[in-house]
């Protein structure tokens, strides 16, 4: 069990925060575009540090705690943080959004 302990706290977050998208009318997962275009530069730019990291020896990763999946030299549990916790961001911020008009006064489907 311990080698998923990463995977299964990437799918907690994902868990917790879901229901922002119906609950809160988050409106991320309904434009994949948009959150799409959101996330590749942020991807593009964390992989490459990471693997950076990697191959200059400043970090590695638990065998313990990793399910000994790579992609290349990075653990997949690496990648799933990358677009994991970003995902919840915008739905946390988008979340929030639709609250704050909501209590403005704004707009239900703005």
């Amino acid at each position: 069990m311990d080698s998923y302990q990463y995977l299964i706290l990437m799918a907690a977050c994902v868990a917790v925060t879901l229901p922002l998208e119906f609950v809160l009318r988050a409106r991320v997962y309904r434009r994949p575009v948009r959150l799409l275009l959101a996330m590749a530069p942020m991807l593009a730019v964390f992989v490459a540090w990471d693997l950076l990291g990697i191959v200059r020896g400043h970090w590695t990763y638990s065998e313990r705690f990793t399910s000994g999946i790579v992609l290349g030299i990075l653990p997949l549990e690496e990648l799933v943080f990358f677009l994991v916790i970003p995902l919840c961001g915008l739905l946390t911020y988008e979340g929030v959004g639709y609250v704050l008009g909501r209590l403005r006064g704004g707009r239900d489907d703005a």
